[in-house]
Formats: C-alpha cells, structure tokens, sequence
C-alpha cells in the first residue's frame, strides 16, 4: 500500500520528476529501469531513496541530476525545467546548483586533495587563490587537515569518500546529491558527514538527497521514498516515517 502524504505544495518543491521512463539495451536485452516514475523532493529537507539493489534508484538519481537523459517523462529541479534543455545548458545549470557525491568518488588522481575540491569553484569563475582556502576549510570540515597537498592514491576508500564529500559542498550547491555517500565509512565518520548533509539540507533554500542501503542513516531522513522493480511505491514522513524506521533498523 502507498503510504505517500498528501502532494507538497509546489513552493517548496525543490525537484519534481513525473512520468520518468528509462531503459537500457536494445531487443531481448532491453531492460526498463524506470517504469513511469514520479518523485518529489522539497526544499529544506534531507530526502533518502531506498529499496533493493537493481530497483532503479542510481537511475533516478542521475536523471534527476541531469546526467541522464529519460526516455520519457519530466524533470524540473529548483524551478528549472530540465527536459528539452540543451546539454550545454543542463551541464551549466549542474554546475552552478548541484553537488555531487559518487558511490566511486571520481576524483582526479594527478591533483591534490586541495586541488580536486577546488573544482566546481573553479568552473563557476572562483580565482584559484580563493578557491583553494575555501577547499582548505571544507577538508578540514571532513577531517582531513593538512593533508591538502597530498593526491586522492595515499588515502583509504574512506578518506577518498570525504574528499568526494568536501568537494560536493565546496560551492554551497542548493541540491545535494549523494549516492551511497556513507557506503565506504565506518560509523563514527559516517555520522560526521550526515551532520554535515544534514546542515547543509537545513540552509535556506537547500535540499540533499541520498540513494542508500545504510540504515545507520535513516534518522537523519526528513523523509523517505522506497522503490521497488522501477517505481516509488511509498514516501514516508512524520508518524509513517518513525514506524519504517522502527521496522527496518530492528530487521
């Protein structure tokens, strides 16, 4: 049974995605990914996606992201409709408004850690002077000062995942987008870093949203969406939330 609120008033809605078809392959290899799906996420919260693995949430992550383009279906994203734009406008409006947070990091490995944080500022016009101080303080935020000079292959999985962290807050994005973002943490700093996606949900006009099969997490969620077989079959908030929370961390 669909336990979904009642449909959010459309002024806080940061991301709004209806109809979303997707499938990959061609012939008897075609597989259907996403199955008409419609999800919204809404400004000031930290939204998490769920369900099991292959159900289609990394699909409708990078949809929403614009990294992906649908077959069919809608995307607006801070009041912006993406579908139809241009990808060098898509590019653009990603690069201004969004952050990134990859379940493989993609971080370049011949720069520094200070360098690869830098990044998205650099591309939106920063100086290199003031990008890098900015990046300083965001890895110092993550733990890992004094290491600014040092490249992404003299550090764990774990430091590189907060690296990849630092790198996607960096430019204050109004969307967060995470997949996976405490998969290679261990508990201590995976809560660090959901407090630090959990503040930055609570800035003014900012939202995270958070693919996971982490359930040491989902209290951080304002809400939470679960699919299964390419559709969102239930959203969950306030009591509803509580009990699926209950239920799933004492499974």
């Amino acid at each position: 049974m669909n336990t979904a609120p009642p449909s959010p008033s459309t002024d806080r809605l940061a991301v709004s995605a209806r109809g979303i078809v997707k499938a990959f392959g061609v012939g008897d290899a075609r597989t259907q990914a996403l199955k008409g799906t419609d999800f919204t996420a809404l400004e000031g919260e930290l939204h998490l996606i769920v369900g099991p693995s292959g159900c289609g949430k990394t699909t409708l992550l990078s949809v929403l992201a614009g990294t992906l383009e649908s077959d069919q279906g809608e995307v607006s994203v801070l009041g912006t409709r993406l579908t139809g734009l241009a990808a060098s406008q898509v590019t653009r409006f990603r690069c201004r408004h969004i952050g990134f947070i990859f379940q493989q990091f993609n971080l370049i490995p011949t720069l520094s850690l200070v360098e690869n944080v830098s990044v998205p500022l650099l591309l939106n016009g920063t100086g290199r002077h003031e990008a890098e101080a900015k990046a300083a303080e965001r890895l110092k935020q993550v733990g890992l000062a004094g290491r600014e000079r040092q490249r992404p292959t003299q550090l764990s999985g774990g430091q590189q995942q907060r690296v990849a962290i630092a790198r996607a807050l960096v430019h204050e994005p109004r969307l967060v987008i995470c997949d996976e973002p405490t998969s290679a943490l261990d508990s201590v700093t995976g809560h660090q870093i959901m407090d630090l996606l959990s503040g930055a949900a609570r800035a003014p006009g900012r939202s995270v949203l958070i693919v996971t099969h982490d359930p040491r997490v989902y209290g951080y969620a304002d809400r939470i969406s679960e699919m299964e077989d390419g559709r969102v079959t239930g959203v969950h908030s306030g009591d509803s939330l509580a009990a699926f929370i209950h239920a799933e961390t004492r499974s």
